[in-house]
């Protein structure tokens, strides 16, 4: 069911009454990268997917958003679904919103899943990069800055033994607007450090990493879910920082067997 919260474009799957799992996408993407999560357990979960605020289908606006509303919005579809302590996962951004939500409320979270994502906020570095990609879309459009962007986010292999699941993603980044792409890498500068909050996690964890993921790469990874307690950590073969996509076969093994023993 394809639903409007708070302006974001929001799909149901699955029977309402059964276990929440609510999948927040990275950037610059759409809902569509968890297909494969979703298939695999909306029978036995009430799975919930959105595009993010001015990405895929939501509301874009003026393209100034904040890490925080990123965080409130997922908090409105929460509480407007009224869904009962939800097992939220996230990949790369959705990983910092999800886990920016759990710092602010974690009473109110059932579970956690992280794919590809870290816990730190944005360097020097990282900041003057956010800001290139922002002057790049200005002055040469959208295409030139998504184009080595996700196939960054791609294992090699993938890109040249799966490229029909390339193009795929990469046409539906394209579809982006450009102004919702700037506002979302204005939101990836403006995140805080999560990592001294990550040893006051309590609710099951478990971490996911593509074995060759060049953007959170498995020792990244690894070191993450070590300060989370009783943390599960696995890497995913044959995939990047894509791997939900990649290798879905994996990690849709691995989340069910972490959601089958620990709810």
């Amino acid at each position: 069911m394809k639903l409007t919260i708070n302006s974001l474009s929001v799909h149901t799957f699955g029977e309402s009454y059964n276990q929440p799992v609510v999948f927040v996408h990275g950037f610059p993407f759409d809902h569509s990268i968890w297909e494969f999560q979703i298939e695999a357990l909306k029978d036995k979960y009430y799975c919930v997917a959105y595009d993010v605020r001015g990405l895929g289908e939501s509301y874009v606006g003026d393209g100034q958003y904040t890490m925080e509303a990123y965080v409130d919005d997922l908090f409105s579809i929460i509480n407007e679904l009224s869904l009962p302590k939800p097992i939220v996962c996230g990949h790369s951004m959705g990983g910092y919103i999800v886990l920016r939500a759990v710092e602010k409320r974690q009473d109110k979270f059932g579970g956690l899943i992280l794919c590809g994502t870290k816990s730190e906020a944005d360097d020097n570095a990282a900041k003057l990069k956010r800001a290139a990609g922002i002057d790049q879309i200005n002055t040469e459009g959208l295409i030139k800055f998504v184009d080595p962007f996700v196939t960054n986010c791609f294992a090699e292999d993938t890109v040249k033994e799966n490229e029909k699941l390339f193009l795929n993603t990469l046409f539906k980044a394209h579809k982006n607007d450009p102004a919702g792409v700037k506002g979302a890498l204005i939101a990836l500068v403006s995140r805080t450090d999560t990592t001294p909050f990550l040893p006051h996690i309590k609710i099951p964890t478990l971490v996911l990493s593509g074995s060759f993921d060049k953007i959170s790469p498995p020792p990244l990874m690894r070191t993450l879910s070590e300060k989370i307690p009783h943390s599960e950590f696995a890497v995913i073969p044959q995939s990047g920082h894509m791997s939900v996509l990649e290798n879905p076969g994996c990690v849709n093994d691995l989340i069910i067997s972490f959601l089958e023993r620990r709810f």
